[in-house]
């Protein structure tokens, strides 16, 4: 059986089975977001609860690109691709800050920066599009 801990505000500490992981929660009483191995999650005040927001924070297009999104209301602190740079999968392109977090946002495959659509510092809200990946 799992055991949850209050470690901070919006921080616990999770321990399962001996193993321990850190689970980050923001958001208001009817719509919570939480951050957890690397994947986001959200409950609405009805009741419904998901996996990575619509889309998630990285939905793959028609066209086979990926636009990365912002997984939560957050601040973008550091850039660290350009456009027409190639990336790796699992690279970090870009790290966000919510609620003390970072929230690293990795490329889900081998790809080319197609472009960049944010700036250090500014403010983004959920399902914006932060990066598009060839």
């Amino acid at each position: 059986m799992a055991t949850v801990t209050r470690i901070g505000d919006g921080v616990y500490r999770v321990d399962d089975d001996g193993r321990q992981t850190v689970v980050y929660v923001t958001g208001t009483a009817g719509d919570l977001w939480a951050f957890w191995n690397g994947e986001v999650y959200r409950e609405h005040a009805e009741g419904d609860q998901s996996g990575p927001p619509k889309g998630g924070h990285h939905d793959r297009n028609q066209s086979g690109h990926y636009d990365l999104t912002a997984p939560m209301p957050a601040t973008v602190v550091k850039i660290l691709v350009v456009t027409g740079q190639t990336v790796k999968h699992g690279e970090t392109l870009l790290v966000l800050e919510a609620m003390k977090m970072e929230l690293p946002i990795r490329a889900p495959a081998d790809a080319v920066v197609r472009a960049v659509n944010c700036r250090e510092g500014e403010l983004v809200q959920p399902e914006r599009t932060l990066v598009e990946l060839a």
